[in-house]
């Protein structure tokens, strides 16, 4: 890992690339995703199945290309049955955690008119779920069950199938949810159909859920015709620790981060030299101990960072220039510190509460703000399916009283029919 120590002058200038994580898109990438979206637009399931057939190996017609009622009593029968308990016990607590976001309409009074705002739940919505290798059953979870608590009515998922293959845990949690709406297609292609629709997948008014980059970029190109959660960037972690932590329990951390992929930000950060060296070692001795060690190693190399600091303040302090997805402050009293940390997509305080919690089992959503957008981005949850819309409703007292103060506002901007629309109601 990269050892740096805030009193050094060039400290500034050797973090840069930790507290500055956004990257610009990968040009290839985007003329591929581009050309993707575009043809599946003009030429819906046609271009859709032939991206299919080319991506994942798989021959799809608008018969199979939706996953049947058998395939999920199949995974039903071939998911463990501690892993059922598990899920059921995550759903219940996200459903718990989300359910405290609902949002109601309100009104007010304002003389002998009525101001407010409608809230209403989007009709229809699509996720995405990464298959393959990268198959999360604990991302379903997440994006539907806020979907769910808010009203939607429907809620569709994409999942990519290669080779026909389909997680059976991934089914069994969108059965949990009750989403029987899945079809075995992935990639760019899959989010331009839902985006735009096709013959067989009804276009949706949101598009919620990770994916690799060529996704990610085909996010970005459909928002706008659809609404969007956010454009994700590789996994993070900050971990702010004293000499109370434990050091194979901070390594053990940062490595779960390390094993996501290259491109993950694993960053330890505090005022013990002490414990800066132990996390180091003992990083050393387990990642040898990973199946995907590779993969952590490379990450490790180039984007792990260990900082020791001036003090704890210090550090918490670079943390919320850092900005993570996930912040650990993994000390004594950490409850008490919580006022001081501004950025973060979601913080776990103490020493036993780490990352890997948050993931799958506490019940707040675990799709969070990446590449330091924590500054301004929050979490999933059930306000991003949500829509609002105000409400104005004034008497002829009211309107009388603001009337030509509405027209004088709209002469000033040039607008004459502006103008005319107030004053005709008063008589001019």
């Amino acid at each position: 890992m990269i050892k740096l120590d805030t009193r050094t002058k060039d400290f500034a200038k050797k973090f840069a690339p930790a507290t500055s994580r956004f990257s610009e898109n990968d040009p290839a990438i985007a003329k591929a995703a581009a050309a993707i979206v575009d043809d599946v637009r003009k030429n819906g399931d046609r271009a859709l199945f032939a991206y299919t057939k080319k991506f994942d190996r798989l021959a799809l017609t608008p018969k199979t290309v939706k996953v049947s009622t058998a395939a999920f009593k199949k995974a039903d029968l071939e998911v463990l049955h501690e892993l059922k308990e598990a899920m059921y016990l995550a759903a219940a607590n996200i459903v718990h955690f989300h359910d405290l976001q609902k949002e109601e309409s309100w009104t007010a009074k304002t003389g002998t008119s009525r101001i407010g705002q409608l809230i209403r739940p989007l009709k229809r919505v699509g996720l995405y779920v990464p298959g393959g290798k990268a198959s999360y059953p604990s991302s379903v979870l997440m994006n539907a069950i806020p979907a769910l608590v808010a009203g939607v009515e429907e809620i569709v998922i994409c999942s990519p199938a290669p080779d026909g293959q389909i997680n059976p845990a991934v089914l069994f949690a969108a059965d949990i949810c009750g989403v029987h709406e899945f079809y075995t297609v992935g990639g760019a292609q899959a989010v331009a159909a839902m985006a735009f629709g096709t013959k067989t997948i009804k276009r949706v008014d949101k598009i919620v859920g990770p994916g690799n980059a060529f996704v990610a970029e085909a996010k970005r190109l459909v928002f706008g015709h659809v609404d969007i959660d956010m454009i994700a960037g590789p996994s993070e972690i900050c971990i702010v620790a004293d000499a109370t932590a434990n050091p194979a329990w901070c390594a053990a951390d940062i490595l779960s981060q390390a094993e996501h992929d290259e491109l993950a930000w694993p960053i330890f950060i505090s005022p013990s030299a002490k414990m800066c060296t132990a996390v180091e070692r003992e990083v050393a001795r387990q990642v040898e101990t990973l199946p995907r060690k590779e993969i952590a190693k490379k990450c490790l190399k180039s984007r792990g960072y260990i900082v020791k600091t001036r003090s704890l303040d210090e550090a918490i302090s670079l943390a919320n220039d850092v900005a993570a997805e996930h912040l650990q402050l993994a000390f004594d009293g950490a409850a008490d510190h919580l006022h001081a940390v501004r950025n973060a997509g979601a913080v776990f305080v103490g020493h036993h509460t780490p990352e890997v919690l948050g993931d799958y089992m506490a019940g707040p959503n675990h799709v969070l703000p990446t590449a330091g957008s924590a500054r301004f981005f929050s979490p999933l949850g059930v306000y991003d399916f949500f829509k609002r819309s105000s409400l104005i409703e004034y008497s002829k007292k009211d309107f009388m009283a603001v009337g030509e103060m509405v027209g004088l506002f709209a002469e000033a901007e040039g607008l004459s029919a502006h103008a005319r629309a107030a004053r005709i109601r008063l008589g001019k």
